[in-house]
C-alpha cells in the first residue's frame, strides 16, 4: 500500500473543550456527521505454560517424565515459537501507518501503556482515522474495537471508539463509551454528541435532559448543543420551539465554515418544515455560501 504522508497531523479531530477534542460534529439529525480521534500489538512471547521444561522433569521424587521422542517434539515446538513471531490478533494495520501522526495529547495518554502495546494501540487509532477519512466507518469500528480490547482503561481509546460507533449509527454503544469518557476525565465536550445519541435512540426528551443547563464557553460546542436541542424539539413536532432555539446571533456572527453552515442549514430546514419555503430557500443559499468545507448538501437543495 502506498505511503500516506499527507495524513500527518490529521488523526486528531478539530474542536476542543476542557483540553480534549470534541471528536466530531453532531448534526441536525443523528449521525449526520462526526469523526474520531486515534491509536497500538499485544505483548508477544509465549503464552504461560508454553516452552518450559517437560512435565515431570524434577520435583516428583526424581522421576523423569515423558518419552524421549515426545520430549524432543516439545523442544522442537518451543524452538519454532521462538523463531516465528506471532501475528497480532485483530484487524491488519495498513502499511504506512505512523503512530507519530497522532495528536500529542493522545500520544501522552498512551504512554501509560507498555511500549509494544502502546505502538499497537496507536497504530489501530491511526488506521481508524484513515478509514473514517476514506468513508469506511465499519472498517474504522473494527480498529477501535480492537484498541478498546487492548487498552480499555485509556480515555482517548474509549473516546475514539465512541465517536466511531456514533459514525456507524450505533448510538447505544456510542452513548455508553462517551459516558465512560466523561466519568474518566470529567470532560463535558461530548455532551452534545451524547444528546444526539439519545435522539438516535428515539428519545428526544432525554436529549433535552442531557443538554439542560449545558453552557459551554466554546463557541463550536454552543452551536452543536443548539443544533441538537432544536433537532430534539423537531423530533417532538415542536417546530416553532426549534425555530426559537436556532434564532441566535451566531447565524450571522460566526465566520464562514462548518459551524456557521450547519447552523444556517438547520435554520433553513426548520423554516421549510414550517411551510415558509421562500425564506427557507434564502437560508439554504446562505448556508451554501458559508459551507466552504462542504459539510452540508445546501447547494444541492438549491438546484
Amino acid at each position: 500500500m502506498e505511503q500516506r504522508p499527507d495524513r500527518r497531523g490529521s488523526s486528531r479531530p478539530s474542536g476542543s473543550g476542557g483540553g480534549r477534542s470534541q471528536g466530531g460534529k453532531t448534526g441536525g439529525k443523528p449521525g449526520a456527521s462526526g469523526g474520531p480521534g486515534k491509536g497500538r500489538p499485544p505483548g508477544k512471547g509465549r503464552p504461560p505454560g508454553k516452552g518450559g521444561p517437560p512435565r515431570g522433569s524434577g520435583g516428583s521424587g526424581g522421576r523423569s517424565g515423558g518419552r524421549p521422542d515426545a520430549r524432543g517434539s516439545r523442544d522442537s515446538r518451543g524452538s519454532r515459537e521462538t523463531r516465528e513471531p506471532r501475528t497480532p490478533r485483530g484487524p491488519q494495520i495498513p502499511e504506512g501507518v505512523d503512530v507519530e501522526d497522532l495528536d500529542p495529547f493522545v500520544i501522552n495518554e498512551l504512554r501509560t501503556l507498555p511500549e509494544e502495546l502502546r505502538d499497537r494501540v496507536g497504530s489501530l487509532l491511526v488506521a481508524a482515522e484513515w478509514s473514517l477519512e476514506d468513508e469506511e466507518p465499519e472498517k474504522a469500528l473494527e480498529f477501535t474495537k480492537e484498541a478498546k480490547r487492548l487498552a480499555g482503561r485509556v480515555a482517548c481509546v474509549r473516546e475514539a471508539h465512541g465517536i466511531t460507533a456514533y459514525r456507524n449509527g450505533d448510538y447505544a454503544e456510542a452513548l455508553a463509551e462517551l459516558r465512560a469518557v466523561r466519568r474518566m476525565t470529567g470532560d463535558d465536550s461530548f455532551v452534545p454528541m451524547m444528546a444526539d445519541c439519545e435522539r438516535g435512540l428515539g428519545r428526544p426528551e432525554r436529549a433535552l435532559e442531557v443538554l439542560h443547563g449545558y453552557r459551554p464557553s466554546d463557541a463550536s460546542l454552543r452551536v452543536e448543543a443548539t443544533i441538537v436541542a432544536a433537532g430534539a424539539r423537531a423530533d417532538m413536532g415542536q417546530q416553532e420551539a426549534a425555530m426559537v432555539l436556532l434564532d441566535v446571533p451566531e447565524l450571522a456572527s460566526l465566520p464562514a465554515g462548518s459551524e456557521r453552515a450547519r447552523l444556517q442549514y438547520a435554520y433553513a430546514s426548520t423554516l421549510e418544515a414550517l411551510g415558509r419555503a421562500d425564506e427557507a430557500r434564502q437560508w439554504f443559499q446562505r448556508a451554501a455560501e458559508s459551507d466552504v468545507d462542504e459539510v452540508t448538501d445546501a447547494a444541492e437543495r438549491l438546484t
